[in-house]
């Protein structure tokens, strides 16, 4: 007799994921525009306000509060109503917060309004990657995850590079935001072949749970949080105090996601193929290392562009790292809570980012922006590094000649750190 599970056809793949999911990116990259334009004309506005940095801190840590609410509201959402209407209902929800940033000059509102668009946005997140959850496997999962990454980056990255088109005080530049909002429904809720995964019986997983079960998923996504709340909350920040033009600001804000876009795939794919924590430890040193170099030089230099859009290209893939390896290892019928842990757990460590920079940039000057750059990324490839030595595992998870050339590429360097390591503890034990 033929056994059950090999009459299901399983995930979809090639043409047939692709269509199945082009209407959740194609509105995700829409919503991902508005956030990074409207977050950088928001940061841009406030630098021509004079805000303290203290300020100018809270309402950035304000929008990924917002993120701790909206992971919560989304699942409860997704339950009840499923993916496409939680996502309209969202993106509705996110249109009218942006006019209303535009509407007004005050800064304890704009703390609220960027509350009220990070909520949406995190619950956007919980949709699409409960619903990339559902269609991957442990096979693909990082490489799908990194395609969805590099869609909403660069979406992201592009809104960013487009705030020098409008004058960040007048409201031209959040109406438009507005309307994209809006269009960003039309593909998914139209889209035929773009069929959400229906909902089942999702058993919830309590953050304590999750963190038993897979440790280092939830602390390298709580030490990467701090990091990309710091790096995209305060880059424009940096770059409007330091004195760049405005049009230059929107360049060097955007550069990070920019270079996301270029190393995405090959950090994703390789932590397909060889041990996950391997790849996140090297990439966040790789971010610390950008961080220190980008401390020699000025900040309108071509080179400082290169490095900083390097920063972000080694560390915007750690969420993928963190969420696949978190994945790998909860049952399925724990995804969607646990897609939505993530995003809380994320979102904490982002609340605490542009707090934490924002001090150190009062005490630092403007290069404390580096400085805490350089200790979070830091402490994610130390964390990494521990969590190896904590839970050993082979370092490669396929054999040699069935290993991507960009898995090599990270496999060498952790090979040696790897021998490095033994040979120490061989020492000690002698």
């Amino acid at each position: 007799m033929d056994h059950p599970e090999l009459l299901d056809d399983g995930p979809p793949v090639g043409r047939d994921l692709a269509l199945a999911l082009w209407g959740l990116f194609v509105g995700l990259a829409l919503l991902l525009f508005v956030a990074g334009l409207v977050g950088t004309l928001l940061s841009v506005r406030t630098e021509l306000e004079r805000l303290p940095s203290l300020v100018i801190g809270v309402i950035s840590a304000s929008y990924y509060v917002g993120f701790l609410v909206g992971s919560r509201v989304a699942l409860a959402a997704l339950v009840r109503v499923g993916h496409i209407r939680a996502f309209a209902a969202l993106a509705s929800l996110l249109s009218a917060a942006v006019v209303g940033i535009g509407l007004t000059d005050s800064a304890w509102a704009w703390g609220g309004l960027r509350l009220a668009t990070g909520l949406c946005l995190a619950g956007q997140y919980v949709v699409a990657e409960s619903w990339l959850n559902d269609l991957a496997d442990n096979e693909n999962r990082g490489r799908l995850l990194a395609v969805y990454n590099v869609v909403t980056i660069a979406a992201f990255g592009a809104g960013q590079v487009s705030q020098f088109l409008f004058d960040a005080r007048v409201i031209t530049g959040f109406a438009i935001a507005s309307v994209l909002t809006s269009l960003a429904v039309a593909p998914v809720a139209l889209s035929e072949r773009a069929v959400a995964p229906v909902i089942g019986d999702s058993e919830p997983i309590s953050l304590k749970t999750l963190s038993k079960v897979v440790p280092t998923g939830v602390g390298s996504c709580l030490l990467v949080g701090v990091a990309h709340g710091a790096l995209g909350g305060m880059v424009a920040i940096y770059a409007t105090r330091v004195g760049l033009p405005l049009g230059r600001v929107g360049l060097f804000a955007a550069a990070p996601s920019i270079g996301s876009v270029f190393l995405q795939w090959p950090i994703s794919a390789a932590s397909d193929d060889i041990d996950r924590r391997a790849v996140g430890a090297l990439a966040a040193l790789g971010a610390a290392v950008c961080s220190v170099l980008l401390l020699f030089g000025p900040p309108s230099s071509p080179m400082a562009l290169v490095l900083i859009a390097l920063v972000g290209g080694f560390s915007f893939p750690l969420y993928s790292i963190a969420s696949a390896y978190t994945n790998d290892w909860v049952e399925p019928e724990h995804l969607n809570a646990a897609a939505s842990q993530l995003v809380t757990i994320y979102g904490i460590g982002a609340v605490i980012g542009p707090l934490l920079t924002a001090g150190v940039m009062g005490f630092a000057g403007a290069e404390g922006f580096y400085w805490a750059l350089i200790g979070m990324h830091a402490a994610i490839a130390a964390f990494f590094v521990y969590r190896m030595r904590a839970w050993r595992a082979p370092l490669r998870k396929r054999p040699w000649d069935e290993v991507s050339i960009p898995a090599r590429a990270f496999f060498i360097p952790a090979t040696i750190a790897s021998s490095t390591r033994r040979r120490r503890e061989a020492r000690r034990e002698t």
